[in-house]
């Protein structure tokens, strides 16, 4: 808004300098390199606000034995055996993957939820390495956690300290840090202690929350308490807080959680496909929590999150109307709105001084398109790969679906050669503990695929 028929964006150095109409942008920017929409939609780039570069390698993978009973199973047999396993190396790359298809599909700015149990320390750095050679804007962070022993622990801790002193002095305005935590199940009093000794006062955390049954179970059980109670009573709500899910919390923790300005972020298709629940987003938004959306590692297309928490939360009130106003605030409102308590310059936005991250969608509306019907036509006519041009910073990282910061044919390569393990898990992952044991189950043909 406001919608511009005919428009164009003027970037000079890492902002925007101007709106408006091509031939009087033309005028005022002619010597100016000039990308052709070809009738395209121009758009800021997209926000992901719940991220998870680790995953990036499990696509295809079929582990022996993995009949998931529950979210739990799914944790411990999945995505922990995997964390359990990864270098640098393979950290790296996943970031470089993950990072490939955030431009592809138009998104420029990436909150980070962060493990490799296999090797904590450098992670964050090294993903952060990654983030600027593609000139993807990243805020990380490390889920801390006690499910592989205190001393892991401890260097998860020292990890997301470190990390966001290093990026709380970056001048760029293109990294940020957060204290990141796993879930507080998987968290004692203790570490929870350590970690507020260690965070800097200017940021906050990044946790999942009550994103399956099982977490509340634990916390009613040992804590006599509910989730968000702890969290409060830990100091951990609060303005640059960022809860993951909320799928279990009810009416009270809500206040808790407006009244201390703390953000949430909803992951529709991962809640959908772990078979976690449907969480009360809705609700949230209409009591004015600060809720956006992100993808939990399950896609990088905002645009396809944005059409499956349409639909999701329409089946699941049975309301036809539910959903049409609240997703769309979500994605191109809330996001931009948490983005900026991390981020100095306004983003998510076309305006004169937001930051140069712009897109340019491949898309030729059959019906007539204006300023109060693009929502309908993004939700039904766009996806993330019709991106075309993507702009961050002011720097262009996409061109004609062509990526201009890396070579990706190599990088592909490189990718393949790390995640080598698919073929031969021995070298890489280790089979100490069962890696060994992955690919076809000879006594099972309903072997589960990631």
């Amino acid at each position: 808004m406001p919608f511009v028929e005919n428009g164009a964006v003027a970037i000079e150095g890492t902002k925007i300098a101007a709106v408006g109409e091509t031939e009087a942008i033309k005028k005022q920017y002619g010597d100016a390199e000039f990308i052709d929409a070809k009738g395209g939609v121009i758009m800021p780039a997209f926000i992901n606000t719940h991220e998870h570069i680790y995953s990036a390698m499990a696509r295809g993978l079929s582990i022996k034995g993995y009949n998931p009973k529950g979210f739990l199973d799914i944790l411990d047999g999945q995505w922990w055996t995997i964390d359990r396993h990864l270098t640098l190396e393979q950290t790296k790359y996943s970031a470089v993957e993950t990072l490939i298809s955030c431009i592809r599909n138009g998104v420029t700015t990436v909150f980070d939820h962060h493990a490799s149990f296999g090797q904590i320390g450098g992670s964050l750095f090294t993903i952060a390495d990654v983030a600027k050679e593609l000139g993807v804007r990243a805020c990380l962070c490390y889920e801390i956690s006690d499910r592989d022993g205190m001393d892991k622990a401890r260097e998860s801790v020292m990890e997301n300290a470190e990390f966001i002193r290093y990026a709380l002095k970056d001048d760029t305005d293109m990294i940020a840090g957060m204290m990141g935590m796993h879930a507080q199940f998987t968290i004692s009093d203790a570490t929870m202690e350590l970690a507020a000794a260690n965070k800097p006062d200017e940021v906050g955390y990044h946790i999942h929350v009550a994103e399956g049954i099982e977490d509340l179970h634990d916390c009613l059980k040992k804590y006599g308490k509910r989730i968000v109670d702890r969290l409060m009573d830990f100091n951990i709500l609060g303005e640059k807080t960022l809860l993951g899910h909320c799928i279990y919390i009810n009416p009270h923790e809500m206040d808790l959680i407006k009244d201390t300005n703390t953000m949430v972020v909803h992951n529709p298709e991962s809640n959908m496909g772990n078979a976690c629940g449907c969480p009360p987003t809705m609700e949230l938004v209409h009591r004015g929590i600060l809720t956006g959306l992100g993808t939990d590692g399950y896609t990088h297309d905002m645009i396809e999150s944005y059409k499956v928490a349409n639909v999701l939360h329409k089946h699941h009130l049975c309301d036809a109307n539910a959903a049409w106003g609240e997703v769309p605030k979500m994605l191109f409102e809330n996001n931009a709105a948490i983005a900026n308590r991390y981020f100095k310059t306004p983003l998510g936005v076309l305006k004169e001084g937001a930051a140069g991250d712009v897109i340019v969608v491949d898309y030729n509306p059959p019906t007539q398109l204006d300023a109060s019907n693009i929502n309908g036509h993004i939700l039904f006519g766009m996806t993330g790969r019709d991106v075309v041009t993507t702009v961050a910073n002011g720097r262009v990282l996409m061109k004609d679906r062509e990526i201009k910061v890396i070579d990706v044919e190599e990088a592909m390569a490189k990718i393949a050669k790390a995640n080598k393990a698919k073929e031969d898990f021995g070298s890489d992952f280790g089979s100490a503990d069962g890696w060994g044991e992955v690919m076809e189950d000879e006594d099972d043909d309903d072997s589960a695929w990631a």
